[in-house]
């Protein structure tokens, strides 16, 4: 989009940005820029931004980028972030209503000071609400689209639409809508009545668990690669002898091998370079065709 048509924004309320670097705005603190990147002061003003974006515009949105990776020529589109704008979290006729740009662990401590079950699991998901629902993000044995009761959309044109899980295609790490052109903007949520204490309890368990077992101390995008049929990823990782392996900046975790960490400086092609190494050597080994969970959007610098 070329800025020298920010006027027609002039009553938007939250902020339009040009070049804007993504490596601020994900995980593993690598990558490119945008070319416009857009800060929504809530859902009305993102609807109104919507309606006046050329139709032909690349549009890409964005929570906590905890599972993207833009490439080091970066995003001729623009990019709309959602956390901080879209955060509303409530209760709603006993279910839980949260917006995309919610932390999923917000979630979880909401569900349980309410005295629901079944929520905990949103606290090992780094990412926001909207993330979630895209990708059907789940650990420990839950996945996201089993609590959804319905979801809330918004197309080009700002229209806003609730939609059902009947309205998807829903599978392990993957969505597919029957409607294109919609994205996620809240959710409700339905979980059992329950001890909210012991749900406390086994969310702070959870965390624990996530602290002592992820390389959380360095930037990461949680795990790369989707667990293939009845095996794990950092196994056949693992078994490929790839811990510690490093191409530039970027390296296979010593503490989880289905994590890459930028250990200083990597840059997106070596993440990427990464991965694709990862997946040759482990096709090689085991035959295994390993599919990334990590987004990667942008142009090869």
């Amino acid at each position: 989009m070329d800025m020298s048509e920010v006027e027609k924004f002039e009553d938007m309320r939250g902020e339009l940005r040009s070049n804007e670097p993504m490596a601020r705005h994900v995980s593993w603190r690598a990558g490119g820029v945008a070319a416009c990147a857009y800060f929504p002061a809530d859902l009305a003003d993102l609807a109104r931004f919507l309606r006046s974006v050329p139709a032909d515009e690349s549009l890409y949105f964005v929570g906590l980028g905890s599972n993207l990776l833009v490439r080091d020529g970066g995003y001729r589109g623009t990019v709309v972030f959602m956390h901080g704008a879209l955060k509303e979290l409530r209760m709603d006729g006993g279910l839980v209503y949260a917006q995309a740009g919610v932390a999923s662990p917000k979630v979880a401590r909401h569900a349980a000071l309410h005295e629901l079950a079944g929520a905990e699991f949103l606290a090992g998901i780094p990412g926001t609400i909207g993330g979630a629902l895209a990708m059907n993000a789940g650990c420990y044995g839950s996945e996201t689209w089993g609590a959804v009761a319905k979801v809330q959309t918004v197309d080009r044109s700002g229209r806003l639409h609730e939609r059902t899980p009947q309205d998807y295609q829903i599978g392990y790490r993957s969505v597919r809508a029957a409607i294109e052109g919609e994205w996620f903007v809240a959710a409700w949520f339905r979980f059992a009545p329950g001890d909210g204490a012991a749900a406390r309890e086994r969310i702070k368990e959870l965390l624990a668990r996530r602290i002592a077992s992820q390389p959380l101390q360095l930037p990461n995008a949680g795990s790369v690669f989707r667990n293939p049929p009845g095996d794990h990823a950092a196994r056949l990782v693992e078994a490929c002898g790839l811990k510690g392996y490093r191409i530039g900046g970027a390296q296979v975790s010593e503490k989880h091998a289905n994590f890459i960490v930028n250990v200083g400086g990597a840059s997106a092609a070596d993440i990427e370079a990464l991965i694709a190494q990862v997946q040759a050597t482990v096709r090689h080994v085991h035959g295994v065709e390993l599919e990334p969970e990590v987004r990667i959007i942008g142009e090869a610098k």
